[in-house]
């Protein structure tokens, strides 16, 4: 099964161009996105507030598990991609396996990057790189209580 908006890298350059020729402002983000919560879903409806098109990139199974351990993720990619693209706040994903996503946001070039608080704008993978050409990077403030780490250990007790 195809997923719609479920983009490859080798085609991000057409519909960037495409999204460029239409004037969309593009917002991206990243992440593993597993075991959706409400936080997750708050944030990217913040995200996308930012502008008209979200781009999420999203850690592949192998990258998600170098990145939270080997239990992770309790869901595969093509699942936490068909889950994301359900949210009206997504437009497209893009999965990535490399450890950080500066390749994909170099690829996207994105208008505004997108990131949680909890990291400080040196700290966020691509900011230098948008803020180079005028872009904006904005830290998403998180929705307290909600977390994949608090989920998965409700479900342990």
């Amino acid at each position: 099964m195809t997923i719609k908006n479920l983009i490859k890298r080798k085609d991000l350059p057409r519909l960037m161009t495409r999204l460029r020729r239409a004037r969309r402002r593009v917002v991206f983000t990243n992440g593993v996105f597993d075991v959706l919560h409400r936080g997750h879903v708050d944030y990217l409806a913040r995200a996308k507030s930012f502008g008209d098109i979200l781009i999420v990139g999203l850690n592949t199974d192998t990258s998600a598990r170098r990145l939270k351990g080997a239990n992770r993720p309790i869901h595969k990619q093509g699942d936490r991609a068909a889950i994301l693209l359900a949210l009206r706040s997504v437009d497209y994903v893009v999965m990535f396996g490399e450890a950080t996503p500066d390749a994909l946001i170099r690829q996207v070039r994105p208008d505004v990057l997108a990131k949680g608080a909890d990291y400080e704008i040196s700290e966020i993978v691509g900011a230098d790189f948008v803020q180079s050409y005028g872009g904006i990077v904005k830290r998403i403030r998180l929705t307290r209580g909600r977390s994949t780490t608090a989920v998965l250990q409700n479900l342990k007790r």
